[in-house]
């Protein structure tokens, strides 16, 4: 069976001539839904994906009509692959994976995602090492101060109630409970950063 996918962004666009031309080109169900290609949560194109069967076609007037990205692109196509399915795109002519010549395109372009992202990778771990070098810390910041921490160590050696604190300091009896767990090196530790 031959499906098509319409997709517009804007609630006063229309669906007329992506669906011209999808029935034109032989789409027995066309699956239509008004939202950004952006989100990757589309009911629509989930139904679609859902009910394709081994030697179905999917068709779209153009590439962003299914997926804003590449790696989307290459996602939906390795799902529709996976179901026995092809796909192909009228505007995009090497977009044909029924053919030989088209599925080596989109295997190239896997290829460079993922190079892409190897990159990406790599920078990002190399940035992440110099802002280290640098002194930057990374995580979630403290919500005590060191010497928020030292009082804290202290009243709770006097025998304050660990819930009594967390109301008077803000924080959740979790982050209390988790101080004095340290104990005598929480002290230490509280001077230190």
């Amino acid at each position: 069976m031959i499906v098509g996918y319409a997709r517009v962004s804007a609630r006063d666009q229309d669906f007329a001539g992506q669906v011209a031309d999808l029935e034109a080109a032989g789409c027995v169900k066309i699956y239509r839904e008004k939202i950004s290609g952006a989100k990757t949560d589309r009911p629509e194109l989930g139904k679609l994906m859902r009910r394709l069967e081994e030697g179905d076609t999917v068709i779209v007037c153009r590439l962003d009509r299914l997926a804003r990205s590449t790696r989307d692109l290459l996602n939906l196509l390795d799902q529709i692959s996976e179901r026995g399915a092809t796909f192909r795109s009228l505007k995009d002519a090497w977009a044909d994976t029924s053919t030989m010549h088209g599925r080596l395109l989109i295997t190239v372009l896997g290829g460079i995602a993922q190079f892409e992202r190897e990159l990406i990778r790599e920078r990002t771990d190399d940035g992440r090492i110099r802002a280290k070098a640098r002194g930057v810390r990374f995580g979630r910041p403290h919500k005590l101060t060191s010497h928020q921490r030292r009082e804290i160590l202290d009243l709770l050696a006097a025998g304050e109630i660990q819930a009594d604190l967390a109301r008077t300091y803000n924080v959740g009896e979790a982050t209390i409970s988790r101080l004095a767990a340290r104990g005598p090196f929480a002290q230490g530790a509280a001077v230190a950063q």
